[in-house]
């Protein structure tokens, strides 16, 4: 297993952001959209919301994308259940609320996401929407029209909201990059690992997950 930090060379996984109007809608580029507009929208399309501006996830998940969801889905699930713990595991589609100065209204909520995976632990962030505050951990299964959202969007996102360890896992180069927040609110220069040996879970002590299981089709 090979460990290095932030020097991983990203770039060659991202592509320029596209953002979408919404088929059937009209989105006015000067205003920002809630929660509550988030859920008129009743067409089968699926959208995220960062700080109002509305992106478009732009297809269905590739075969091989959908395929390392489920392995660390399950990989997670199988240990909180194994070891009886009470945190939750959910994949997308799954919505996670970001609320600011504490207003938790739909029509003052400005941000909602739906990561590839996310772990919660606070069962008070739990509702019938999916989950509103920050999760312990969240993973995006890098594809090539969310790169430029995951790495620099959503990393702030995540970071500002307290989230306390972001996974960013490269398909085509079968690695993962492991963000942690620090006490000062911040993430660390982030630690990756790349083809095979075991990759520690901090929110999850004692969860290791195989890289060559992770991967393989």
């Amino acid at each position: 297993m090979e460990e290095k930090n932030k020097n991983y060379p990203v770039e060659k996984e991202m592509e320029t952001l596209h953002v979408k109007e919404p088929a059937g809608l009209y989105i006015d580029k000067y205003q920002l959209y809630t929660y509550a507009d988030y859920l008129s929208w009743v067409d089968d399309k699926r959208r995220e919301l960062i700080n109002g501006v509305v992106y478009d996830m732009l297809s269905a998940p590739t075969r091989w994308h959908a395929g390392i969801t489920i392995n660390l889905a399950f990989a997670v699930k199988w240990f909180i259940k194994k070891r009886k713990g009470k945190c939750k595991v959910y994949h997308a589609p799954f919505d996670v609320r970001f609320p600011k100065n504490g207003e938790t209204a739909d029509d003052k909520i400005y941000t909602v996401v739906q990561p590839d995976i996310c772990v919660i632990c606070d069962p008070n962030k739990l509702d019938g929407k999916g989950c509103i505050g920050a999760p312990d951990l969240i993973v995006e299964v890098q594809s090539p029209s969310t790169a430029t959202r995951d790495l620099r969007e959503k990393f702030n996102l995540y970071e500002e909201a307290g989230v306390r360890e972001y996974w960013v896992v490269f398909p085509r180069v079968k690695g993962i990059t492991i963000f942690l927040l620090q006490e000062n609110g911040k993430f660390d220069e982030g630690t990756t690992y790349e083809f095979s040996g075991k990759v520690p879970v901090s929110t999850l002590k004692g969860l290791e997950i195989d890289l060559e299981e992770l991967f393989e089709e």
